[in-house]
């Protein structure tokens, strides 16, 4: 049975797409929280250090002036002394109308503070700026900072945003898995009970714990399956019947026959009695061959517990030696003595096996052995005989079909065997001429369910 609700992953799986999509979707969503937080928290440093620029800006100016005041010499440019070892961030400048410097800090020279500066804020390459002016004018303070101190430090405060990021990233992702696997157990647990239909079992399913989205397919599956079930049943109820119904009239006909036959000794008339016995016997070999394929096509083609096949296929061999005389034609391998075993039920296998086995003696070169093989996974028969054509070789496991011989028969031998290989999931493997040789067919059955091995039946 394929596997119709796609949780393989020859497919992306429910799981597998449920979970990358909520992991990358909550990855994304920190991603842009992350990126708006950047955003929002460039614009509040910018805030803060704007307003420390003209704080420094608004406390020098008095200072300065002052300074000023109190100088003998109003050329000279003072440079501040530092109070001590530090990094200075926002250094400044006090110019006077004309743009002479008359004081600044002891790091203004290395900015190259821009003059004739409006007053406000400004921005340039490398700087940011404040200027203020006093005394009508005549005093003018520039504060400045440097703009890589503001990105560095944007910077970092967004790294200590992302790097937890970068450690939830696989916890979230494990545990997203995790919370998806729990939640789809029901639906994989749904999917396994409908893949076990189809190997003699269309019971329902059970559809306790699934979710509410999928318990309205589970019934549509049950309904599905108890359609199937009674349509399997109706068709193989009409041929088992009509079978079981020819058997007493062919059974007594054939009697009849088989009387007249004694009463005509020497009568013209006996050659005409003859072939309406061989008729007969034709019809009475269909009839069983229906009923065994209304088995094959039914249910109960698996065993409770698995049973032992050697034993079976040596009363097969012994029952058809005693029908047609072919201990000599037979050659039987079992490997590992009693020892291989299968769920299939002993009658089916028996069916199988008799069915693989007569056409093998049937259909095979009469002068030469045919072998039967039995191993822990595998029967295999095999004979020589006409090789049948490629084109031909599939269409023999439909009914009534048959291949390039002259033998009597009915074309339902490989269909049965194919309807028990399908119905109980094992592998049905068909090779014309003999692997490695020039003539011959062999007909291999895997004994372990194998699904999707067996020809598709028209």
């Amino acid at each position: 049975m394929k596997r119709g609700l796609g949780l393989g992953f020859g497919r992306a799986s429910l799981r597998r797409r449920l979970g990358l999509g909520l992991a990358l979707g909550l990855t994304a969503l920190w991603l842009a929280a992350t990126t708006v937080a950047g955003l929002v928290l460039r614009s509040e440093v910018d805030e803060v250090f704007d307003s420390a620029l003209q704080e420094v800006a608004q406390r020098v100016l008095p200072l300065a002036y002052a300074e000023i005041l109190t100088r003998e010499d109003d050329r000279s440019i003072h440079h501040m002394p530092p109070v001590g070892p530090h990094r200075e961030y926002i250094s400044y400048v006090v110019r006077d109308a004309q743009g002479r410097e008359l004081l600044q800090s002891s790091d203004a020279d290395s900015l190259h503070i821009p003059k004739d500066l409006a007053v406000g804020f400004a921005t340039t390459d490398q700087l940011r700026t404040y200027t203020e002016t006093a005394v009508q004018g005549t005093i003018v303070v520039t504060t400045a900072e440097r703009l890589f101190h503001r990105q560095g430090a944007v910077r970092k405060a967004v790294m200590a945003l992302v790097w937890p990021l970068i450690a939830l990233v696989p916890i979230a992702i494990l545990g997203v898995w995790f919370a998806v696997r729990t939640s789809l157990r029901p639906l994989v647990s749904f999917r396994a009970a409908i893949e076990a239909r189809g190997r003699g079992n269309l019971s329902p399913v059970e559809t306790e714990g699934l979710p509410a989205e999928i318990a309205p397919v589970a019934a549509s599956v049950d309904a599905l399956i108890g359609r199937l079930r009674g349509a399997l049943e109706a068709e193989r109820g009409f041929t088992a019947n009509s079978a079981h119904e020819l058997r007493t009239p062919i059974a007594a006909a054939l009697a009849q026959t088989q009387r007249l036959i004694a009463e005509l000794a020497g009568d013209p008339r006996r050659d005409r009695a003859q072939a309406i016995e061989a008729a007969l016997k034709r019809l009475a070999r269909l009839s069983e061959k229906l009923m065994q394929l209304a088995k094959a096509e039914g249910g109960g083609l698996i065993a409770a517990h698995p049973q032992p096949l050697a034993p079976v296929l040596r009363l097969v061999i012994d029952e058809i030696d005693r029908q047609l005389e072919c201990a000599d034609r037979l050659e039987l391998a079992i490997e590992g003595g009693e020892a291989p075993s299968s769920d299939l039920d002993p009658d089916a296998f028996a069916i199988l096996a008799r069915n693989l086995i007569e056409n093998a003696l049937k259909h095979g070169d009469p002068e030469r052995p045919v072998w039967v093989r039995l191993a822990d996974d595998r029967l295999e028969v095999g004979n020589h005989g006409p090789v049948v054509p490629p084109e031909r070789l599939a269409a023999l496991t439909r009914p009534f079909e048959r291949g390039p011989t002259t033998a009597d028969g009915a074309g339902l031998g490989l269909a049965i065997v194919s309807a028990i290989c399908r119905g109980a999931g094992l592998g049905l493997d068909l090779a014309s001429p003999l692997p490695g040789g020039a003539d011959g067919f062999q007909v291999g059955v895997r004994l372990t369910p194998h699904a999707g091995a067996i020809p598709p039946r028209a």
